[in-house]
C-alpha cells in the first residue's frame, strides 16, 4: 500500500514540473510576441507623427500662400476702387 502512494506522488511531480516548464515557455513565447508587437506599435506611431508634423507644415505653407494671393487680390480691388474715383 505505502509504494502506490509514493509512485503517485513522483509521477504528479513529474507532470507538475513539466507543465511549469511549458507554461515558462509559453511566457516567454508571449514575451516575444508582446515585445514584437510593441515595437511594430512604436514604428506606426514615429511614422505618424512625422505624416502629421508634415502634414501640418503643408498646411501652414498652403494657409500662407492663400493669405499671400487673397492680400494681392485685395490690393488689386483697391487700386482698381482708386481708378473709379
Amino acid at each position: 500500500m505505502a509504494d502506490l502512494p509514493t509512485d503517485a506522488v513522483h509521477s504528479i511531480l513529474i507532470k507538475i514540473q513539466e507543465s511549469i516548464a511549458a507554461l515558462r515557455m509559453e511566457v516567454g513565447q508571449f514575451r516575444q510576441d508582446n515585445r514584437a508587437e510593441h515595437e511594430r506599435m512604436e514604428a506606426l506611431i514615429r511614422k505618424q507623427r512625422r505624416d502629421s508634423a508634415g502634414m501640418l507644415v503643408m498646411m501652414r505653407a498652403a494657409a500662407g500662400d492663400f493669405d499671400e494671393r487673397v492680400s494681392a487680390v485685395e490690393e488689386r480691388m483697391a487700386a482698381l476702387e482708386a481708378r473709379k474715383t
